[in-house]
């Protein structure tokens, strides 16, 4: 009677890593592998997770200055309400809306300025300030100057 070999269904798996050398008794050192990687990946996960919805926070235990205390509002997650709920919208408006846009504090919408205006606005701002430091700058060097030879200016 002939002796009849089974033959072994291999997956696609077990072909790739026949492919790339590997012998079915590394499979053991693999699936090790994957245990270690799949607790690492759940452990931070779960870092993320409380880092996002901790009451505590991050680097709790590392002092605040008092200036970091008094903007610390500036930095904090804001939740912006789906668009279709109109009621959730009516409210986060009133609230004062999100930062940067065109709603004021008080929900009221600032049509009168379009953004070119705006735009405008902050160059000549920023000119002011600019033409404001050189000529702060110049008097210093008149009398500083004017000290150096002897005049006395207050």
């Amino acid at each position: 009677m002939p002796i009849r070999m089974r033959r072994v269904k291999l997956t696609k798996t077990q072909l790739f890593l026949k492919k790339i050398g590997l012998r079915k008794d590394d499979y053991p050192f693999y699936k090790e592998i994957g245990k270690a990687l799949l607790c690492t990946y759940a452990v931070f996960g779960l870092g993320w997770l409380w880092n996002e919805t901790s009451p505590l926070g991050w680097w709790t235990l590392k002092p605040r200055s008092k200036e970091e205390k008094e903007l610390a509002h500036l930095y904090e997650r804001r939740r912006f309400p789906y668009p279709g709920d109109t009621e959730a919208m009516e409210k986060f408006i009133a609230s004062g809306g999100a930062l940067g846009t065109a709603i004021g504090s008080k929900g009221t919408i600032d049509l009168e300025k379009d953004p070119e205006s705006l735009q405008k606005e902050v160059r000549l701002r920023k000119f002011e300030q600019e033409s404001q430091k050189l000529w702060l700058r110049m008097r210093n060097e008149v009398i500083s100057d004017l000290r150096e030879k002897g005049f006395d200016i207050e």
